[in-house]
């Protein structure tokens, strides 16, 4: 059994938070906005191999961490749940409302990392292919920012150490997670049409206002989600890239909190 690291505050409707890539302690600054902390039971974890949550060996998928969030909620005693999942985070989110949608009561997905977008090509050579090169090569520190960089903008490390410091160190102590083991299960990972014509639950597609300034993928994601699914609310944060609830905690919040009241795990 792998035994993940997790934290929760507040009492009402569960809300569980699956972090991205990266970055461990994403989803910190939402713990403590009172628009959720006050109204909804928060619970926040750190996935396999990141921060004080166990690692394993060999290849890590999708599905296998979606299993792995599920059986953390059964542990905790939470049978349904409405699920925020921030970039390749959102990409479980999804995994378990197909796998287990008795669970998921809503979803809330936060620029996920879809893959089949125009831009992801051209994006892949200027971003990810040097990235990787400097993690091959031993430099994790310097893989990490590169990684940012192409998802966040040349200030992200800006905004990270102000909304979270030290949480650079805990990413590049974690950056064999994500370059050996998150990064293939992102690829391998299927998600089309078909697969979200099953998804009935209730969707917040979130994206960064700014982040069409970093990269065009974020906005043909986007188009993707509120195409291929139902019950789907398209929400843009003013003022925020790839790093949203680092940036605007409190607006993020209230998008949240304002869409969990929206649908109550109650209602049918």
């Amino acid at each position: 059994m792998v035994e993940l690291e997790h934290e929760i505050r507040g009492t009402g409707e569960p809300v569980v938070l699956v972090h991205a890539g990266v970055v461990a302690d994403f989803f910190e600054p939402l713990m403590a906005e009172p628009a959720l902390r006050d109204r909804h039971r928060l619970v926040r974890y750190h996935r396999v191999g990141y921060g004080g949550s166990d690692r394993v060996a060999g290849p890590v998928s999708i599905g296998q961490q979606a299993a792995q969030c599920q059986a953390l909620l059964g542990r905790l005693g939470i049978g349904r749940a409405h699920l925020v999942g921030h970039s390749s985070g959102a990409n479980i989110a999804l995994q378990l409302a197909l796998d287990a949608p008795a669970t998921v009561g809503s979803l809330a997905l936060l620029e996920p990392a879809l893959l089949p977008v125009p831009s992801r090509a051209a994006w892949v050579q200027a971003v990810a292919v040097p990235a990787v090169a400097r993690y091959r090569a031993g430099d994790r520190a310097e893989a990490v920012d590169i990684w940012m960089r192409g998802v966040a903008g040349p200030g992200w490390r800006r905004v990270l150490d102000d909304a979270l410091p030290g949480a650079f160190d805990q990413a590049v102590a974690d950056a064999g997670t994500f370059f050996d083991q998150e990064l293939p299960a992102v690829q391998a990972w299927s998600f089309g049409p078909e697969e979200a014509a099953r998804v009935t639950q209730p969707v917040l597609a979130v994206l960064g206002g700014d982040s069409h300034l970093v990269s065009p993928v974020w906005g043909e994601r986007q188009a993707l989600l509120e195409t291929w699914l139902g019950d789907v609310e398209p929400f843009v944060l003013a003022d925020a890239t790839h790093l949203l609830h680092l940036q605007r905690p409190r607006a993020m919040a209230e998008a949240l909190a304002g869409f969990f009241a929206r649908h109550p795990l109650t209602s049918p």
